[in-house]
């Protein structure tokens, strides 16, 4: 044997002696730091092989069922923490949103936001962020007239649209991803957009690729692995390109905003940003930055882009599956609005079943099953255990969506989750589509107002078929990523 066979081998020896070693001694590691349990790490990998990926959200329900609500998983050398079920989630980011509170790591973004913006900030640059966008997004979402004259506006082109097809059978994403994105981007960029430039397609496609990115295997091992996945070429080391292109489009739309900015007249959300950028150049502590305006737009892209679009193409599949439910939905708008007006924010309350089925679609379509990371500020005692300082955490709303403890049949589309006895609306704290705590979204009233005026005002108008007979399997969300789309599907809309 030559002296490189040697070496080679008496390497490899080592290096399986320390994986011996260090597997043999986990279990005792766990007690002295209190951790939550879990599985064994192996060396540089962690966990990977408890978890299927492409499935990622389907793997962590199943180590829920192994050991409890609480457990900990090591992505690579670092642990992470996982709470499941309604309970142990709502004590973590609502009874102790301060701990809670703090974003955790993304690796397949934060290697390009690098903690500006507001969805993967913290501190006091969070908190900045996050109350001008509350504020502004209110004043322009739902605290103005002309938001609702908007939704109304693309709901009826909408219509227009999809009375052009005569019925025949399509599939209503594209149409309804560029109908939705219009009433948000008018709220970011303003009433000049130019809706039917390429280039907004372009920016729609360019979110698109950025979830698909994040889903993707390649994503996932990213965000388990990140250590090894930066060295490693593939698709996700495209993340960073399609961020870039997606901010040059916001900086363009910037540049437009400071050649015409009115401050006594602002027309969006980039217009708000600018002024309070100029009454705080003087504050050194401000975080009203150039940096912080681009990263906070591309942020609420990637949180509205695509997900009340995504909301109603569910909707649409699970309406053709159980037509005795979009049956008592015409009935609902029927009885309330009629079809001679076009329906207003106020008909909510008279719609009971209408808002119990808008409630039930979020809860069992997942949407984000993940729920964005989260982290500790602190030194965290939570159920007996101890959570280091910094430590990622994910509330697993995958987990609270189907808890049987809040949930009568978690696993099946049921609007009777929201109702009571009586056929009145009854809600209920474990839907957390939104999240919850500190960073529950703050878009969530203009999502819930698009996705009630876009539904019922299709319904008003359509009923809807389909040749093929979709099955429950169809319509179960694949829990594969960190977004839940439907399955590719075509359906028609018949007018009433």
């Amino acid at each position: 044997m030559s002296l490189m066979d040697i070496t080679g081998f008496g390497m490899l020896l080592l290096l399986l002696i320390t994986s011996i070693f260090i597997y043999l001694t986990w279990n005792k590691m766990y007690k002295k730091r209190n951790l939550p349990p879990g599985p064994t790490p192996l060396p540089l990998i962690g966990n990977l092989l408890q978890i299927k990926l492409g499935e990622l959200a389907g793997s962590l329900i199943k180590l829920q069922d192994q050991y409890g609500p609480v457990y900990t998983l090591y992505f690579g050398s670092r642990p992470v923490v996982f709470i499941c079920g309604y309970q142990a989630v709502k004590e973590a980011l609502v009874d102790h949103a301060e701990e809670f509170g703090v974003r955790g790591r993304v690796p397949t973004m934060d290697k390009y936001t690098q903690g500006y913006g507001f969805a993967f900030a913290n501190g006091e640059r969070w908190q900045q962020m996050r109350t001008f966008a509350i504020k502004t997004l209110r004043e322009f979402g739902l605290g103005k007239k002309s938001t609702e004259v908007k939704i109304h506006e693309e709901a009826q082109n909408l219509v227009k649209e999809i009375s052009q097809l005569n019925g025949s059978p399509v599939n209503p994403s594209k149409m309804f991803v560029i109908s939705v994105a219009k009433v948000f981007l008018s709220i970011i960029f303003g009433s000049s957009l130019e809706c039917k430039d390429e280039r907004l397609l372009k920016l729609l496609s360019l979110v698109e690729e950025t979830f698909s990115l994040m889903s993707s295997t390649w994503g996932q091992l990213e965000d388990t692995i990140p250590g090894l996945m930066k060295y490693i070429p593939g698709p996700h080391q495209k993340i960073v390109n399609v961020s870039e292109e997606l901010i040059g489009y916001i900086q363009d739309r910037v540049l437009v905003n400071q050649k015409s900015l009115d401050p006594d007249d602002p027309r969006d959300f980039i217009d708000c940003f600018l002024i309070k950028m100029e009454q705080e150049k003087q504050n050194p502590n401000s975080e009203f930055t150039m940096r912080n305006l681009l990263l906070s737009v591309h942020s609420l892209l990637l949180g509205a882009g695509d997900s009340v679009a995504t909301t109603l193409r569910h909707t649409m599949l699970i309406l053709v599956t159980y037509p005795d439910v979009q049956a008592k939905l015409h009935k609902d708008i029927d009885h309330v609005i009629g079809r001679n007006r076009l329906p207003l924010p106020i008909d909510r309350s008279q719609m009971p079943y209408t808002e119990a089925v808008i409630n039930e679609v979020q809860r069992f379509i997942d949407l984000a099953p993940l729920n964005n990371t989260h982290s500790v500020m602190k030194d965290t005692e939570f159920r007996g255990y101890t959570i280091p300082k910094g430590t990622d955490v994910y509330p697993l709303l995958c987990t609270v969506h189907r808890d049987p403890s809040q949930f009568s049949t978690p696993y099946k589309f049921n609007p009777n989750h929201f109702l009571d006895e009586n056929g009145v609306f009854k809600k209920n704290d474990a839907m957390m589509a939104f999240s919850a705590g500190k960073r529950r979204c703050p878009g969530e009233g203009l999502a819930i107002l698009e996705l009630f005026l876009f539904l019922t005002i299709i319904l008003q108008n359509f009923t809807l078929t389909s040749e093929k007979k979709f099955t429950d399997d169809d319509i179960a969300p694949k829990l594969t990523g960190f977004l839940n789309h439907p399955i590719y599907f075509e359906i028609s809309f018949v007018p009433r």
